[in-house]
Formats: structure tokens, sequence, C-alpha cells
């Protein structure tokens, strides 16, 4: 006999379940990656004297880009209070590195939980995420609107994160609109900006592409694909604003990106992105063990960093009500 459909304060009171955090593996997260960073950067940093040593440096950027990535799994749970909770030491550290990537903890969390409390929601939902019409919008939208939303979802706009998403999205633009309000966005760009110019007056513009730039553009550009395919791929559920549903938002607006046990460290478990939106204060290493336990986890819709779903998910710019799925441009357009 099948168990009748939990409720949706049900499903919700389930994963609560998992909220409690280990404080020692929390630490260990926190400071092993710390460490492992400060590891891939001193490769970044070493003088070539041959090919192994240039490779040597590429690598150490490229793990770095990656242990950032991490890293900003960690940042991200700690704002949503699933990780480190009430540690002014933690509180220190992520503001700094909130600074480097110029997404200070203030504009963060305020974009990030109307996000949560928003998804796939049809108007209403751009704010903290990719801006998504349906195509009935799209028809009624003038030319200039039209290109503008063409160049937020642009696979070169992804591509180019560090200038775009961050240095532009979450620096120069909440600063312009609000200096008082997001005066730490403008701080944020000049201190990128400061330790740009100081890195190479110092040690010279190789280091800085291979010890800052790249780890910050890998990093940026691959944490813009993930948060865009989590939610714009195939099997994706939009609801009308007016009887949108939370769970339903987490279970069918959210999906479960599949990767290996190497890609699930670096990217902090987001994978199971479902899990976090179900709920947020369940921390990274929690998320697998979610997911096990709870039967309406164990279905979500999928995608995967494989290039063919890559492709499939940046096809998909428009929401159809009609057919209730997503789909590409007109042709005309």
């Amino acid at each position: 006999m099948t168990a009748p459909a939990r409720s949706e304060k049900e499903l919700i009171d389930a994963s609560r379940a998992f909220v409690p955090e280990n404080k020692a593996r929390s630490w260990w997260a926190f400071l092993s990656t710390l460490a492992l960073v400060g590891v891939a950067i001193s490769f970044a940093t070493m003088t070539p004297h041959d090919a192994l040593g240039w490779a040597l440096r590429t690598l150490g950027s490229v793990v770095g880009g990656l242990l950032v990535v991490r890293t900003f799994i960690l940042y991200h749970d700690y704002l949503h209070a699933a990780l480190l909770r009430n540690s002014s030491v933690a509180r220190a550290i992520f503001w700094v590195y909130g600074m480097l990537i110029m997404t200070p903890p203030k504009v963060w969390k305020e974009t990030h939980n109307y996000h949560h409390a928003n998804t796939a929601k049809i108007v209403g939902s751009h704010v903290g995420s990719y801006m998504m019409v349906t195509t009935a919008m799209w028809a009624k939208m003038k030319p200039n609107e039209r290109f503008m939303y063409k160049v937020v979802r642009h696979p070169l706009t992804v591509l180019f994160a560090y200038f775009t998403l961050f240095m532009f999205g979450m620096g120069v633009s909440p600063f312009l609109r609000a200096p008082k309000k997001h005066w730490a966005c403008g701080v944020g760009v000049v201190f990128n900006w400061a330790l740009t110019a100081l890195i190479i007056w110092k040690f010279g513009f190789s280091t800085w592409v291979f010890a800052m730039f790249l780890p910050l553009a890998i990093s940026m550009a691959a944490g813009g694909y993930l948060f865009y395919a989590q939610h714009n791929f195939p099997d994706i559920h939009v609801q009308p604003r007016e009887t949108w549903n939370y769970t339903r938002a987490a279970l069918e607006s959210s999906s479960y990106m599949e990767m290996g046990a190497l890609m699930r460290f670096f990217c902090g478990n987001i994978g199971y992105h479902h899990v976090h939106h179900l709920n947020s204060m369940i921390p990274f290493y929690r998320l697998p063990e979610a997911m096990a336990a709870i039967p309406e986890l164990q279905h979500p819709p999928k995608t995967s960093l494989m290039p063919g779903e890559i492709a499939a998910c940046f096809r998909l710019k428009l929401w159809d009500s009609e057919q209730q799925k997503m789909v590409g441009y007109p042709s005309q357009s």
C-alpha cells in the first residue's frame, strides 16, 4: 500500500532532522579548504623555468579556482546559518572572502534569500537569479528589453562572470543603485582592484594572472553556470505567482546535478540543489543523507556537467505556459 503524500509542512518538518551540524566536521571542512586553497595558489605563484613549471602554475590556477567554488559553498552555507553558526572567526574570514569575490555578505544574503522564497515563480523570480519570462511576455517586450534579456542569459555572460555577474552584477550595480545601503559592494570592487594593483606591482603581471585572476575567473564562471543550470534545465516546472508553492518549487524547479565524487567535493554537494531548496539550513555535508532518508527527494529532475547537457540547458530561454516547458527564442527574434 502506497503511503499518502505528505503535506508541505510535514515534508519540511522531516527535513529538520538534518539541520543540526557536526561542529568538528564543519571546522574541518572550513580549515582544510582554506589550507588547500593556499597550497594551490602556492603552485600558481611558482617561477616557471621550463614547461613543467608552467604546467604546475596552470594546474595550481585550475585547482585553486575549483577550491574557490568550494569556499563559496561554505560561505553560502554560513550565510544560510547552516554552517559554523555564531562563529566570530568564520564571520571575519568570510567577510574578507566576500570582499575579495565582490559579493559582500549583506547583498548576497538579501538577494539569495529572496531567490529561495521566489524560485521559478512567473514574475518575481529575477532578483538574485537569472531573469525568466514567458513566451507571451517575450512577445510584448520592446527590442531593447529583448536585447538585455538575451545578454543576461548568454553563455558568454556566464563564461565572463568575473566581470559580468560579480564585478558588475554584485558589485558596481548594487552600489550605484543605493550607495548608502550597499557601500560594501563598492568597497569590494575597490578592494579587488587594489589587490590586483598590489600583486602586479610587487610580484608581476603573470603572478596576478595565475594566482588571482584565473582562480577567480574559473570559480566565478563555474559558479555562474551551476546557478544557471540549477534553475534552467529541461524538466523544470515553473509556477504562476498566484498558485506558487514553496515545496513544489524545491522539488520540481531545482535540479539534482549528477557529479562524480571529485566534483561533489569541489562543488560542496551543491548538486543536491533540490534538497538545499527544501531546507537551506541543512549543512552541505548532510544533503546526501537527507536525500537518502526522505523518499520525496529521491526522484528529482536531473542534469549534469556533460557537454551535451550543458548545451541543452543553455538552449532554454523562455517558459512556454501552454507546453509547460522551457523553450528557445522564437525563430523570428
